[in-house]
């Protein structure tokens, strides 16, 4: 079986929790199936690129389903798979489908329908991305979920899709790769103290990842305890006035112990980061799965987070760390909110102050991400949805 791995993001341009999962998935595909790679951006070694340049000065949008009509182009003619992550390339793998007649498996990382304030980056072209994203699933001969939460809000997103072209496959983490590092060069060059508490968030400031949230939060939080923001720049004009202002009252009313890094760090510099927190925290909004909350495991930090999307499938309450209930229907209630941010300060103070207590959550974090996210295991899963998928265009095509 030869299968086409169709994305945005692949090594070495990376931003986001679906790049982290083709880069890590594609390696361990390789030992059972061969394995070609389109991806989008500049030239690189290992995969077909495809700019995002045409039509020249459109709107992004327009500009990704240009590259995704490279994509379709550009394929091996001996393909029998094609394999989409993410809306970005969600119409490359449908209308490759239908070119070729072969099966398209679609990755879920994240839905349209749960991102409405995307529409504040995208303009018209967020009612593109979800137009795209809608036939993909609708058109695709297996879909895979990152979670069991992520399959009960494909199904939410999209009632009209069979429910047994759904295969739940979790993202997973090498922990090989994220293991602790109690170095502390990197933490000493960023300004990170690692004699006293420290809480770390990792990630974009979108509204998705619930920075603002976090920032909010940590007035909360005992004096001595610094917030470290690995953080690269909004997405928005919108949101960075929001995170702005937050950041700056933050600032304003705890003087030192606030660092904000705004370049991409190398992820080995993330990992000491990380290994040298007393907390990791992830206020997300919405996650699918959240990977950064296993690279964060993985390095025996416990976690604070929300309790939405897949998440409680990662971070097991009162034993790898603490969730914090969050709803986002009440998304514009301010009580309700400011209550949120309020408990999620608490959490993290009942670890920074209880050192016995986090060593155990980190420990028990480590051993859960060796137990149940081994990305061989999560390829040879995928491998099986390929061969249903396989087997489901084929029954589609003998009843046509």
């Amino acid at each position: 079986m030869r299968v086409s791995i169709l994305t945005r993001e692949y090594p070495p341009t990376i931003y986001g929790g679906a790049g982290v999962h083709v880069a890590q998935l594609v390696p361990q595909l390789r030992k059972f199936i061969d394995i070609d790679v389109q991806c989008m951006g500049e030239p690189r070694e290992g995969a077909t690129a495809h700019e995002e340049n045409y039509p020249a000065g459109a709107n992004a949008a327009l500009r990704v389903f240009g590259a995704d009509l490279s994509m379709v182009a550009a394929l091996p003619e001996d393909i029998d798979v094609v394999h989409s992550h993410t809306w970005y390339a969600n119409l490359a793998g449908h209308l490759a489908g239908l070119f070729r007649d072969i099966p398209h498996v679609v990755s879920a990382h994240s839905l349209e329908p749960d991102r409405p304030w995307k529409a504040e980056q995208l303009g018209g072209g967020y009612a593109m991305s979800s137009w795209a994203e809608r036939t993909a699933y609708n058109g695709a001969d297996a879909v895979i979920a990152v979670s069991e939460g992520m399959k009960k809000g494909i199904l939410a997103a999209y009632p009209e899709l069979e429910a047994d072209k759904i295969h739940v496959v979790l993202n997973g983490i090498d922990p090989e790769e994220f293991k602790p590092d109690h170095g502390t060069d990197i933490c000493e060059q960023i300004g990170m103290d690692t004699t006293k508490p420290s809480v770390v968030f990792v990630g974009r400031i979108t509204r998705q990842k619930g920075l603002v949230h976090l920032v909010r939060a940590a007035q909360h939080l005992d004096p001595e305890t610094q917030l470290i923001l690995l953080a690269g720049a909004p997405d928005t004009p919108e949101i960075a006035e929001e995170f702005n202002q937050a950041f700056a009252d933050l600032k304003a009313a705890r003087g030192g112990g606030v660092v904000w890094v705004q370049e991409m760090l190398p992820r080995a510099s993330v990992r000491q980061v990380m290994s040298n927190a007393t907390v990791f925290a992830c206020p997300s909004i919405y996650e699918p799965l959240g990977i950064v909350n296993l690279e964060a495991m993985a390095t025996e930090t416990a976690v604070v987070a929300s309790a939405v999307g897949g998440i409680p499938e990662v971070v097991v309450d009162g034993e790898t760390g603490y969730l914090v209930d969050y709803d986002p229907a009440k998304a514009g209630d301010a009580d309700y909110i400011a209550n949120f941010e309020k408990t999620f300060g608490e959490r993290i103070n009942e670890l920074t102050r209880n050192p016995e207590l986090t060593d155990r959550f980190g420990t028990a974090g480590r051993q859960r991400c060796i137990d149940k996210f081994s990305w061989e295991t999560i390829a040879r899963q995928t491998v099986e949805v390929y061969q249903a998928a396989a087997a489901r265009h084929a029954q589609r095509a003998t009843k046509a």
